[in-house]
């Protein structure tokens, strides 16, 4: 499997099968799978039919492990679909030098971005989850990943349009530039601090009979300006049904702008980055740029 990052670990069903046996041997007899994800920070094992085991691959995906820990059985009775359950912690061996963690299986499968059966439905599921995050009144809420300015970010967008500009992907670096001033120009958020997951794309949602059945990886979630849980209008839904979602949502028009400046921006970043080692998130980095732009 081609590494998507330069310091990533070598993981492998071997490596979850030895690790299980040597500190956690009521499961040693549970078959292993590798899931195919399109996930940066952790590669994903099914284990027998109500486990799942997450490795870090790098280094920086450690510390993700004790925020489930610490914030997931906090958030989980207010929200309204399934969300990631931790159920044991290892520690580091076999070779692997990180902890890891076990969760438990939830049903469901990824969504594909702009190909959905019940595209209105979901938008309206997925505007009840995002209402059920900013409302949240959980104390001494962490800063979320993307809950900063978007002005934060607009030196890295820059970098990334001009550097796509040079490839041969069919992208309009004019109107990209175009499409993310509207939005930096958008009134910035005045009000409280709001809980955002601030990661909702496809890979880390999981639909059942075409709604919304989980959310998944929770690290990146926190406080902060709630536009960045408005990107799934961009990375999933198609037109009609993004109308939909605002509608469900509620947001007002500048933090819509806010929204698809950082769906704007998680695309054009992603996307020269990812484009060569992980087809699924650049697929839909390639989507967003075309629903935007």
């Amino acid at each position: 499997m081609t590494k998507m990052h330069a310091d990533e670990a070598d993981v492998s069903a071997d490596l979850v099968r030895r690790l299980v046996r040597g500190q956690f041997p009521e499961w040693v007899e549970l078959p292993v799978e590798r899931l195919a994800s399109g996930g940066t920070v952790n590669a994903v094992f099914r284990l027998g039919d109500a486990l799942t085991v997450r490795l870090p691959l790098t280094r920086s995906g450690v510390k993700q492990l004790e925020w489930e820990r610490r914030w997931l059985p906090l958030l989980a009775p207010a929200l309204p679909v399934a969300i990631p359950t931790v159920v044991a912690r290892g520690e580091p061996g076999e070779g692997y030098p990180w902890v890891w963690s076990v969760h438990r299986w939830i049903e469901g499968e990824n969504p594909v971005e702009g190909v959905l059966a019940e595209a209105d439905g979901l938008a309206r599921d997925l505007g009840a989850f995002v209402r059920a995050m900013w409302g949240l009144r959980v104390e001494d809420g962490p800063r979320a990943y993307r809950g900063a300015p978007l002005e934060t970010v607009d030196a890295y967008t820059r970098e990334a349009i001009e550097e796509l500009r040079r490839t041969d992907e069919p992208f309009d670096a004019d109107a990209a530039t175009a499409a993310w001033e509207e939005s930096l120009a958008a009134p910035a958020w005045a009000g409280a601090p709001r809980w955002v997951h601030s990661d909702l794309m496809p890979s880390n949602l999981l639909v059942a009979g075409g709604r919304l059945a989980a959310v998944l990886d929770f690290p990146t979630a926190g406080v902060g300006d709630p536009a960045c849980d408005l990107i799934p209008a961009w990375n999933l839904l198609t037109a009609s049904s993004r109308d939909t979602f605002m509608e469900s949502v509620g947001a007002d028009d500048a933090t819509w702008l806010r929204g698809r400046g950082w769906a704007l921006s998680m695309a054009v970043i992603q996307l020269p980055y990812y484009r060569a080692t992980n087809p699924v998130i650049s697929t839909n980095a390639r989507y967003v740029i075309a629903q935007v732009v």
